[in-house]
């Protein structure tokens, strides 16, 4: 007996003669969990309703692996886009857990399109909603069910689970969760658990029981719990074949910490043990990290994108004080040049009077480019950055920072960004912000030659998008106007000008290096992404302006009042994440 379409979102109210026509027209099979309803490039001669089960849409790109653009749940179609266009497929659909579908052949749709124009129309307003939307947008693009396994038995996974359905029903979600009692439930139950809850929480010790078996073959993502203060098992999961979510790396690492606790093993030997693609510290078991565990499984999280512009990147100072007064917490933190360093600030944990004092020290008090030189590389040694990065950051490593975060540089000898997001964060903030010229390259252990981020990449939202399914805030401080061409008429020798001007004030050639090296930047690039998009109004604060620092913070700080309190609910705790809806919004300062 075919399943049935009436309670198919899609066909929701439909005529029972269409209903009926669909559902004569159509063929029932199976996909078993990891295998592809179709891949990118193949022909499309036939569309599908899902019935039971899950599905999940991947892209590749270029030297990258798949993204995951969405999951596709029960009652919708796929597929039918292709079809309708004569086109080939332009994603790969493979099935997440056991699934049922129902096909219908180009002839069959055909023929229903012929007889039943009320099929068409639904499928026109579908089509025009799926391409309003943006990509992952979707609430039910989002992951739904979530797998804990514990990696030692010391851990108490159903009093962590209890947490976390706590600070999940805290943000007005449904939240069930399921230990082993659910061995004993067929696929139909794990449907209705799906259907009827935001958030279902299995949880499991790794182990050879049925339970465990289930749990692997029923997640959309999988979330490994680690002691901070043991040893990682290898492997970590039996060697009888990857789980779907282990497949396509739909993993995440939980490390949990005791408070004095030694450690055993480094986050990344954890993360390395389970092919993790994020990472989480969870202190306590209630309270900040259990909370930002939840925004993360409900899409509610914030992240936070942060423009390079050398000193106008001091008015990011002022956002993160606006929205922490406001009670907005970030998730997610990343950005490129100064706007990494500043990021950094924040996802150390430190407080805003914290990251004022060390700021000004480290860039205010004096100049951080003034240890000039008769350039070979650089026209700075670059000796001063990196003793202020040492006095600061120390040996801190990007994947044991209090909050998530990345961020950008350019390898010169690749010709393409670098992403980090682990290894040891002075070493990556002191090659984000290596202007060519400016500050001598950083050279990394693979051979690449690292400079500036903003040389291709000034405004990552695109890479916060990639890491992250929630609302984003990105500052852009940058400005194309960067260069007086008044300064390079008749100029002075160096000497003449270190005599005038003195060794705290940088050489017009430090604005020409700037302006050059970023040149083909696009600034409208990654804005239109952005959720609440911020543009501090700084006109008469230039990248070289190091002593300007109350006044670029306080332009940020009134920019990101402005915007929040014109932005719509979503993004303050205890409101609906507007991904939640399905929206998307950007409110400009502009300057």
């Amino acid at each position: 007996m075919k399943p049935s379409l009436a309670q198919a979102p899609f066909l929701a109210g439909a005529p029972e003669d269409l209903l009926a026509a669909v559902t004569e027209a159509s063929a029932w099979f199976s996909v078993p969990a990891g295998c592809p309803l179709f891949l990118a490039g193949e022909t499309s001669e036939a569309m599908y309703f899902l019935m039971s089960g899950s599905l999940a849409a991947f892209r590749a790109k270029q030297g990258q692996e798949p993204a995951l653009l969405g999951y596709i749940r029960p009652g919708e179609p796929v597929g039918e886009m292709s079809l309708i266009a004569g086109e080939p497929h332009s994603a790969d659909v493979y099935a997440i857990r056991d699934s049922e579908l129902l096909r219908v052949d180009r002839d069959q749709f055909e023929r229903l399109a012929q007889n039943h124009p009320g099929l068409m129309e639904r499928i026109a307003r579908l089509m025009l909603s799926r391409a309003r939307a943006e990509p992952g947008r979707s609430p039910r693009a989002q992951p739904k069910i979530f797998a804990l396994f514990s990696s030692s038995p010391t851990i108490d996974l159903r009093l962590r689970a209890k947490a976390l359905q706590a600070a999940i029903q805290d943000l007005g979600r449904r939240c069930v969760i399921v230990g082993e009692e659910g061995a004993a439930f067929t696929s139909a139950w794990f449907d209705a658990l799906e259907r009827e809850n935001d958030i279902v929480l299995l949880f499991t010790p790794i182990a050879d029981t049925t339970w465990f078996r289930i749990v692997l073959r029923q997640a959309d993502r999988m979330w490994v719990l680690a002691r901070g203060d043991a040893l990682p098992s290898i492997p970590l999961f039996p060697d009888e074949g990857a789980s779907p979510a282990q497949r396509f790396r739909l993993v995440d690492l939980v490390v949990l910490h005791h408070g004095m606790d030694r450690k055993a093993a480094s986050t990344e030997v954890w993360r390395a043990a389970c092919d993790a693609t994020r990472v989480f510290h969870w202190r306590g078991v209630e309270g900040p990290d259990c909370q930002r565990m939840a925004r993360v499984m409900t899409a509610a999280a914030i992240a936070l994108v942060l423009s390079g512009g050398g000193a106008r990147a001091y008015a990011q100072i002022g956002v993160i004080r606006a929205f922490r007064e406001a009670g907005a917490a970030f998730d997610l933190v990343g950005g490129t040049s100064m706007g990494a360093v500043i990021a950094a600030c924040y996802a150390k944990g430190w407080n805003d009077e914290e990251i004022e004092v060390r700021i000004r020290r480290a860039f205010v008090e004096s100049n951080p480019l003034g240890d000039y030189t008769l350039p070979v590389v650089a026209f700075s040694r670059g000796g001063r950055v990196d003793d202020r990065l040492q006095e600061h950051f120390g040996e801190s490593l990007i994947e044991d920072l209090t909050v998530p975060f990345f961020c950008i540089s350019t390898d010169l000898a690749a010709a393409r960004p670098r992403v980090h997001r682990s290894g040891l964060l002075r070493r990556a903030l002191r090659a984000s912000i290596s202007l060519p010229g400016v500050l001598p390259p950083v050279v990394d252990e693979d051979g690449g030659l690292l400079v500036d981020g903003a040389v291709l990449n000034n405004f990552p939202v695109d890479v916060a998008q990639s890491l992250h399914r929630g609302p984003i805030v990105g500052v852009d401080v940058a400005r194309q106007l960067t260069i007086t061409p008044e300064d390079f008429k008749d100029p002075p020798g160096f000497f003449s000008w270190v005599a005038a001007h003195g060794l705290q004030t940088a050489p017009p050639v430090a604005s020409l290096l700037m302006r050059a090296a970023t040149l083909a930047v696009d600034p409208w690039i990654g804005r239109k992404q952005t959720d609440i998009l911020i543009l501090p109004e700084m006109a008469d604060i230039d990248l070289q302006d190091w002593k300007r620092f109350d006044d670029a913070v306080a332009a940020g700080y009134e920019a990101a009042t402005a915007a929040l309190a014109s932005s719509q609910d979503g993004l303050l705790p205890g409101q609906a994440s507007p991904y939640a809806a399905g929206a998307s919004r950007a409110v400009e300062a502009v300057e």
